[in-house]
């Protein structure tokens, strides 16, 4: 789809050599998800929330740097006394934006953390009794750091679970931040960033997810897939129906940032671990058994043994949409 290739290609501009990377968190804000990076500082992650936001007209973006001392208010905004009016009124916090980075989540108190969580899964913050809507688009990129523990907080499962998909940028490669460091030369690129998309074309991408055909076959083929991190070995809790829903919609999302309007078991296949990955609890013994392997490498042990207990559908098969006529015969035969 053109709006799509034309936000992609303006946030290329920015952030260079990670293609996919920022087509999984387009396709996370076309469904209206969010998105967990869980990596090292220095990634640009900072700076792809940045041109998001800098790429659709009107967006605004912001940032909460999540401290042990940071409090629910210091996020949602808090009532403040005016002296003038005699009365109290409302300041919003930063999480009043299109485009939010929480950059270290897991350093947030849990009770920061449930703040956050009506937010991002219903859109809405209340203090002091009273419901605020949030502006539309709204996109929540957190960022976990992997090497240092001390001092946080893990995110619990109801929290992961809100998570769209999870993900990582990494560092670029070596002629990429060759690059990066001439072009930063004189400024960064941030600064000459220009819209490309307004937010009313961005309804109409979300709009047009809709339209994307997804086949009974590979709609049963998700269940099953789901369905199976919940009795594999080596997964004590597996995904929840979330988790069904949030494959199903990444899916098709990923096939329009693919220029297609069907999806293939291919797709499903590819954002397996990004959608699931994180909401699953692993056995201890598994652990155990695998501690020599990353998390990543030791979920696609896990993907592995689901892909054997709900295998891919015939490999002739390539997903897209039937003629017409095949269609409404098989509506009929419904």
């Amino acid at each position: 789809m053109a709006i799509a290739e034309r936000l992609l290609a303006n946030i290329e501009t920015v952030v260079h050599g990670k293609r996919e990377e920022i087509r999984l968190v387009l396709a996370a804000l076309a469904c209206g998800g969010h998105v967990l990076f869980e990596d090292v500082p220095g990634t640009a992650k900072t700076v792809l929330a940045r041109a998001i936001a800098g790429s659709i007209e009107g967006a605004i973006s912001s940032r909460i740097q999540c401290t042990p001392d940071l409090q629910p208010t210091d996020a949602t905004g808090l009532s403040v006394y005016n002296q003038q009016l005699r009365d109290f009124e409302f300041r919003p916090g930063p999480i009043f934006a299109n485009v939010v980075l929480v950059d270290e989540i897991n350093r947030a108190m849990p009770k920061t953390q449930s703040a956050l969580l009506e937010a991002m899964a219903e859109r809405q913050v209340t203090v002091d009794g009273v419901t605020r809507p949030l502006p539309s688009p709204f996109l929540v990129l957190a960022t976990e750091n992997p090497i240092e523990q001390e001092g946080t907080f893990p995110l619990p499962e109801a929290q992961l679970d809100r998570f769209f998909l999870k993900t990582a940028l990494g560092y670029p490669d070596a002629e990429q931040e060759l690059l990066i460091m001439r072009e930063q030369r004189d400024g960064h690129p941030l600064a000459t960033l220009v819209p490309a998309i307004t937010t009313g074309e961005l309804d109409g991408l979300r709009e047009a997810l809709h339209d994307v055909y997804v086949a009974e076959v590979l709609e049963r083929w998700i269940v099953d897939l789901v369905r199976a991190t919940r009795t594999v070995e080596g997964v004590e809790i597996g995904a929840s129906v979330r988790g069904s829903l949030a494959l199903e919609q990444t899916s098709r999302a990923w096939a329009l940032l693919h220029g297609r309007d069907y999806v293939t078991s291919d797709d499903v296949e590819h954002l397996f671990l990004p959608v699931l990955g994180h909401r699953l609890v692993l056995t201890p013994f598994f652990l155990a058994e695998t501690r020599e392997l990353t998390r990543d490498d030791a979920l696609l042990r896990i993907r592995d043994r689901c892909l054997e207990a709900a295998p891919r559908p015939r490999p002739d098969w390539d997903g897209q949409r039937p003629p017409v006529a095949e269609r409404v015969a098989g509506a009929a035969g419904e």
